[in-house]
């Protein structure tokens, strides 16, 4: 397992980028999703790029409560369907399944969402395909 990112929401990109500078974090690289109304930046100190912040913007205003701009805690692992089953067998809900062979997110007993990441995609599997969601992630 690799950790990769953690993801917080942000209102004001240029700023938290300004603020996440002053720390020495340059932005590494930029995404645009037209359809989802959403901008990713990913920032990290320079020369070690294996652990980045995830800054996300939505485009549609939205007033972040309850420690709702905190988004989550990214792993990449070696095989997701073997990962999820393990959880699964340790009574682990499954709130998002790797339906896409790719990518599923967990939470832990205190409610703070996991994204786990397979490095490309697995060819989609049972009984992760047919999967529905359990709940938010």
């Amino acid at each position: 397992m690799r950790y990769l990112h953690t993801m917080i929401r942000v209102t004001d990109p240029d700023a938290t980028i300004r603020f996440f500078e002053l720390l020495g974090l340059k932005e590494a690289r930029r995404m645009e999703n037209e359809k989802g109304r959403f901008t990713l930046i990913f920032l990290s100190v320079p020369g070690d790029e294996s652990a980045e912040v995830e800054l996300t913007h939505n485009w549609d205003p939205e007033e972040y409560q309850g420690g709702r701009n905190f988004g989550h805690l990214a792993y990449r692992v070696d095989n997701i369907y073997d990962t999820c089953q393990r959880l699964m067998d340790a009574g682990v809900t499954i709130n998002r399944p790797p339906r896409d062979g790719h990518m599923a997110f967990v939470k832990t007993p205190d409610g703070i969402s996991i994204e786990l990441l397979q490095d490309g995609s697995l060819p989609p599997a049972e009984p992760w395909a047919s999967m529905p969601n359990t709940g938010t992630w």
